[in-house]
């Protein structure tokens, strides 16, 4: 009798044991597994393949935080056409389409088939980045880059949440609390909204611009989404030509629908006359229109090669970062206002980013014992 409960008391204290091990999360053991992981995934790949990532995550991360900043830019300048600085972000969809075509020559590709339905898709992804870029420059026009990038950084959560609707990505704890926690982050933002609003901005502009901001962040988390959709629903894989064909249609119906836009405004006239009141003269409000051009397109360039080479995750982390480097970077070089409520939105940021970045590994090896 008393061997049996001494067996009993080993196996309860076993059990007790095990469970507080697999209970207790340590660091240490899941910084290693990263380490390991990274490790494994560093050699299953040719060094080519590392630098062109690295290029690609420098494209996101410098270009399109530069693309932001050159809107705040021109209209603290004097620039007030909000399809302007659109066109601006599309123009340019030329660029991509000159890095597709000798991949056909020299990968010898053939171009994705066309029908009826992946026509549309595009066309109505087109007008979407057309609404989703004119709802940015709203915001820019009307709040400071810093607190525009801020307020940006929701697209995130909608991401999540598009895409678990859509194409039922999974949402696990850590994401709906990456949810939670970039939710209250812009709550701080919208309480803190007389720090940073200009002089010349009325309350009623500065609330709007909150709110297309706010609009074009769950806009873009929907492209993003119906993005990930169409690669599902109607091209069924994702090499690097594929993903640039998209990008490549998008970008030109968005462009023409920015365009309609721009001529039913008559902002074509305008040019020439904002050009002559621009600070700086015409020549640096030409150079602000190129190289928003330039910078927009290299960021979406980035995005696209990030989406081939890594995964749709990296690519929304990515997206995602570069919101605090962009109200970091508006600080530093256009004197962004900077109150300690907005300190606070960004540090609750980048915890949000990080439960958000767990969460999305949680399913892979990293979370694997």
């Amino acid at each position: 009798m008393q061997e049996l409960l001494l067996e009993k008391g080993d196996r309860m204290a076993e059990e007790v044991m095990t469970e507080t091990e697999s209970s207790n999360f340590s660091v240490s053991g899941w910084i290693c597994k990263a380490k390991n992981m990274a490790l494994e995934s560093y050699k299953s790949k040719p060094i080519s393949h590392w630098i062109l990532l690295l290029l690609s995550s420098l494209g996101m991360l410098v270009a399109f935080p530069a693309s932001s900043l050159l809107s705040r830019v021109y209209f603290a300048n004097g620039g007030t056409s909000k399809w302007i600085i659109s066109w601006a972000a599309v123009v340019g969809w030329p660029i991509p389409a000159f890095i597709l075509f000798p991949t056909y020559i020299f990968n010898k590709t053939r171009p994705t088939p066309m029908n009826l339905c992946l026509f549309l898709s595009y066309v109505f992804l087109g007008f979407l980045s057309a609404a989703d870029n004119l709802m940015y420059a709203y915001a820019y026009a009307y709040l400071p880059a810093s607190t525009a990038a801020l307020l940006a950084s929701s697209s995130l959560a909608f991401s999540a949440l598009f895409g678990f609707w859509i194409v039922n990505n999974k949402l696990n704890v850590s994401v709906i609390n990456s949810i939670v926690i970039i939710t209250a982050a812009m709550t701080i933002i919208a309480l803190d909204s007389d720090s940073d609003r200009y002089p010349y901005v009325t309350n009623s502009q500065y609330i709007w611009g909150f709110v297309w901001d706010i609009l074009g962040s769950a806009l873009h988390g929907l492209i993003f989404a119906l993005s990930e959709w169409v690669f599902i629903k109607f091209l069924g894989r994702r090499s690097f030509h594929v993903v640039l064909e998209q990008q490549v249609m998008v970008s030109f119906f968005a462009f023409v629908f920015t365009t309609i836009g721009v001529i039913v405004n008559n902002d074509f006239r305008g040019m020439a006359a904002e050009a002559k009141t621009f600070k700086g003269g015409k020549t640096a409000y030409n150079l602000v229109i190129i190289w928003s051009v330039i910078t927009f397109q290299l960021g979406v360039l980035g995005a696209t090669a990030i989406l081939f080479l890594a995964s749709t995750v990296m690519a929304g982390v990515l997206n995602a970062v570069r919101v605090p480097i962009t109200a970091i970077a508006a600080v530093i070089f256009m004197n962004d206002p900077m109150s300690g409520l907005k300190i606070l939105s960004l540090v609750i940021t980048f915890w949000g980013f990080a439960s958000y970045i767990y969460g999305t590994s949680s399913g892979s090896k990293l979370s694997q014992s």
